[in-house]
């Protein structure tokens, strides 16, 4: 410490008067040291409050990094080996599962509270295919496959019926198209409540199906054969 200040508070720590020292307080001259100190020309190159905050921040990651080396087997290489392990699993869970898809509630209603035929429908998902809108394209493609089927009594009409629900109503009388209805369901799901993106191919897949059971002859079951005789 030098200059002025420093002088002042050597001065307050120590008085001298010849040879002789003289005690000066405690207190007064602690307060007195940490007036001086705190003066900004003592503090032009301290680091700024982002600064320490990241220095911080690197100290506690560079602790908790020793401290797992430590416990890992192997130091700080068998760390490394563990943490791409990790990531490797992820990826091949991720990989196999995809997207966590959310449980279908009965809430989870195929269609909103405007009701539509199904031609208003396919005119809806063709608008949005030439936009290339495909989460839109397959939702309005498979709420039209299911008005249809509504339209042509295959289907009794029914509020709050969902994708799933409907394919596998919709399969019992048309079960040459039952897998391709599941299909659609859950494509169906994926963008709507899965957080999936369609994309072109699988709105041809659905506007498919929906071209194929216009044409499509329903199974009768032994009740329905036995009501129609």
């Amino acid at each position: 410490m030098s200059g002025v200040g420093g002088t002042t508070a050597v001065r307050l720590l120590i008085h001298a008067s010849g040879d002789i020292p003289v005690d000066t307080p405690r207190v007064p001259a602690r307060e007195a040291a940490e007036h001086e100190l705190s003066k900004p020309m003592y503090h032009e190159n301290d680091p700024n409050l982002l600064q320490q905050g990241l220095d911080r921040l690197w100290d506690w990651i560079g602790e908790l990094l020793d401290t797992a080396s430590g416990a890992a087997p192997g130091g700080p290489l068998g760390l490394i080996v563990l943490m791409l392990l990790v990531v490797g699993l992820v990826a091949a869970l991720w990989w196999r599962l995809g997207t966590p898809r959310r449980p279908v509630r009965s809430a989870d209603a195929l269609f909103d509270d405007s009701p539509r035929s199904a031609a208003e429908h396919r005119r809806a998902a063709e608008a949005h295919a030439a936009a290339q809108r495909w989460n839109e394209a397959v939702q309005e493609r498979m709420r039209a496959i299911v008005r249809s089927l509504e339209e042509r009594a295959l289907l009794d009409p029914r509020p709050g019926r969902t994708a799933d629900e409907a394919a596998a109503e919709a399969g019992r009388p048309l079960p040459a198209h039952a897998a391709r209805l599941h299909a659609a369901a859950r494509e169906f799901d994926d963008v709507t409540y899965g957080g999936r993106t369609a994309d072109q191919q699988a709105y041809l897949a659905v506007r498919a199906l929906d071209l194929d059971l216009e044409t499509a002859k329903p199974v009768l079951t032994t009740a329905a054969r036995g009501a129609a005789e």
